[in-house]
């Protein structure tokens, strides 16, 4: 039987869906001389917040080389959490988790950290880390996401896939998503490899429509031996399968996996 090929229709839809424009022009977000994410002009307005202990305004807006957009003045982890928590009363964040992201500048250097419901409202890039899982056979080990989650609920996702916390490096986030999600410690994984890198920009919910999506995900793929399987250990995972290629393929197509996942299992299987 010959091996599931990938509909090149297919990989267009595919890569077009992981990289959309706002859904409304956006203006940029500075700490300090760093763009660190963006915001739909007004959306801002929304909130007030007090005065710095020195006079000065926790959030302005301003314009700078003809651009007009926002500063966040003063420290910036302290500034963007007030900034969440405001988002947060009037209704304009994510869920939140109690959860800090690392913030980076354009060029990719960590500035400051923020509470992850707010990055979709305020266009922060944020990283996440996925594990394609295999067995000896060839079949892939899939989780189904729990139902009660805020972000693509039920929907099929790699083995594992997780948020970098700010705190973490990519392999120290691999290791703790691994065991959290999956129940599985990646020093008992076979040949453990970088698989890649992508980045994902779309439109999000989060923010009352107001979000943008800005991700940059490495993900990995592994060998499970024959003589383990996931189990899931923080509750977000509804439950673990086995596909083969075709299955998984099929699932794709039919919309049943998360873009992420998709996009993750295409450059695999191509």
């Amino acid at each position: 039987m010959n091996p599931p090929t990938l509909d090149p229709s297919y990989l267009r839809i595919l890569h077009a869906a992981a990289v959309q424009p706002p859904l409304r022009p956006r203006v940029p977000l500075w700490a300090g001389e760093a763009v660190i994410g963006s915001v739909e002009p007004e959306f801002l307005n929304k909130i007030v917040l007090p005065p710095l202990p020195d006079g000065r305004e926790q959030l302005l807006k301003e314009e700078r080389s003809g651009i007009l957009g926002w500063h966040v003045q003063g420290e910036v982890t302290a500034g963007l959490n007030r900034l969440a928590a405001a988002l947060h009363a009037m209704g304009l964040a994510g869920a939140w988790r109690d959860e800090q992201l690392a913030v980076p500048d354009a060029h990719g250097q960590v500035v400051g950290t923020v509470e992850r419901a707010a990055v979709r409202p305020l266009g922060i890039v944020t990283r996440a880390v996925h594990l394609v899982g295999q067995v000896t056979d060839g079949r892939f080990w899939v989780q189904q996401r729990a139902f009660d989650k805020p972000n693509d609920p039920g929907l099929w996702d790699t083995l594992m896939g997780g948020m970098v916390a700010g705190t973490d490096t990519v392999a120290k986030a691999l290791v703790r998503e691994t065991w959290e999600e999956a129940g599985l410690h990646v020093a008992d994984l076979l040949a453990v490899r970088h698989g890649g890198q992508l980045r994902t920009c779309r439109p999000a919910r989060d923010g009352g429509g107001a979000g943008y999506v800005v991700e940059d995900i490495d993900w990995y793929r592994c060998i499970v031996p024959d003589s383990m399987a996931p189990v899931n250990q923080d509750g977000e995972v509804e439950r673990f399968a086995l596909m083969d290629a075709r299955e998984l393929l099929q699932k794709m197509r039919n919309h049943d996996f998360t873009l992420e996942a998709a996009l993750i299992q295409a450059a695999l299987l191509a």
